[in-house]
């Protein structure tokens, strides 16, 4: 569908809501499905530890690159024409994941796949933000980040059903399907009423330009560096939870394949109960105190947690521990959008977000050497201990007085 005729169609919120649901659905579902088959395919390619950890490291510094790169292409060309790319490119590398011969060229396919995930957060964060009403943007953002919980739990119930059968191969092609169906839904939508009002009435900036919004005044500066630390903690914990605890589970309790995947889908479930809740609250109280209620949680949590030694308790205490660790996530698309203008919005989503990512793909590698040099237990103390960073980021950098809607500079 040519450029011109999807700007005639705007994108209304239902197909907004759809279409960055179901791509971050997918994105969700690519890295777990890596986390479960990082032993199996550790054999087969005869990989090292730090091999097969640094697959998921590398395809997290790829959303990086690709962060910086598509939300400033997004913020200048359009949300939907940008985001069929990212989805493009997301799709055809972890494909090509399926015919790997060796670590190099996985390693290639995933660090490319990630720069196409890169795109996919930001874009569809500030795609909602144009689409849905101000004063429903915590809820709408919370939706898209449960979208990431649902492709989790695919991958956490389809895994061990599937992997048997049609091995490591053909469960990169089994997410390389969801994605193309993703691609051809964001082909039947037009652009945001808003971006295309502020297309039309603002001259082009450039990256540079988009860059320095994010620190344009000394209130927007702390914003920025207090939001990329809530990303960088976010992403760190969860990453080092998610990828290594399906192995220590199995090591260490004798958790089976499929047991793991209960404990990841139980787990998930708790998060994406913590993300709904995140975003009903923070459209009714004041965001930056749900932040510090849910991150008061997570150090709570993670501490009572490391404590526990009896496999059913683990079970299902990781239910109640998802809800703090990860359901600040649902405040994180609302939040970013609120601190910056139109013009920088898609830009600033990439930028922030995916450099937490980066940060975040440092959490396998720290957590598997800790559980490998140390314990169990000191790895996932120190999850608790960066919360308390995220603590100090929401009472001392992030704006209090700012309303849903508004933009940081159009208060300051």
């Amino acid at each position: 569908m040519p450029a011109t005729s999807l700007n005639k169609n705007h994108a209304t919120p239902g197909k907004a809501m759809l279409a960055s649901v179901t791509g971050y659905a997918m994105d969700g579902f690519d890295l777990l499905i890596l986390g479960f088959m990082l032993p199996v395919i550790t054999t087969e390619l005869g990989l090292t530890s730090s091999q097969a950890g640094s697959l998921v490291t590398w395809t997290l510094i790829g959303a990086v690159i690709g962060g910086v790169i598509f939300g400033h292409l997004s913020d200048r060309f359009g949300r939907i024409r940008v985001l069929t790319i990212t989805i493009l490119m997301f799709s055809l590398f972890t494909g090509l994941c399926a015919v790997a011969v060796g670590y190099w060229d996985l390693l290639a396919y995933r660090t490319l796949a990630g720069i196409g995930l890169g795109g996919e957060f930001g874009i569809g964060m500030a795609l909602i933000a144009e689409a849905w009403p101000a004063e429903k943007r915590n809820r709408a953002s919370a939706y898209v980040g449960m979208g990431w919980q649902l492709g989790v739990l695919a991958a956490a119930f389809l895994t061990p059903l599937l992997l048997p059968y049609i091995g490591w191969r053909g469960m990169f092609l089994v997410g390389l399907l969801p994605a193309l169906v993703s691609f051809l839904i964001r082909r039947t939508m037009g652009e945001p009423k808003e971006f295309t009002q502020q297309k039309t009435s603002e001259q082009q900036l450039s990256f540079t330009q988009r860059l320095k919004l994010l620190f344009k005044d000394r209130a927007t500066s702390k914003a920025s560096l207090g939001i990329f630390i809530l990303c960088s903690v976010q992403n760190f914990g969860y990453y080092g939870l998610m990828i290594w605890m399906p192995t220590y589970l199995a090591k260490n309790f004798g958790f089976s394949l499929t047991k793991s995947g209960v404990w990841t889908g139980v787990t998930v479930l708790g998060m994406t109960f913590g993300i709904w809740l995140f975003g009903i609250l923070a459209d009714r109280f004041p965001r930056w105190i749900i932040f510090v209620i849910y991150q008061v949680g997570a150090v709570v949590m993670v501490i009572s947690y490391a404590q526990l030694t009896d496999p059913t308790l683990m079970l299902f205490a990781g239910a109640l521990m998802g809800v703090f660790v990860n359901g600040m996530i649902g405040g994180y698309g609302a939040l970013i959008s609120d601190t910056y203008p139109v013009q920088a919005r898609a830009t600033a989503q990439n930028i922030l977000f995916n450099l937490g990512r980066g940060v975040g793909g440092l959490g396998p590698l720290v957590i598997g050497a800790l559980v490998t040099q140390v314990s169990f237990t000191a790895a996932i103390s120190l999850l608790a201990a960066i919360y308390l960073l995220d603590i100090f980021a929401t009472l001392f950098l992030l704006p209090k007085k700012q309303s849903t809607g508004d933009t940081l500079g159009a208060i300051g």
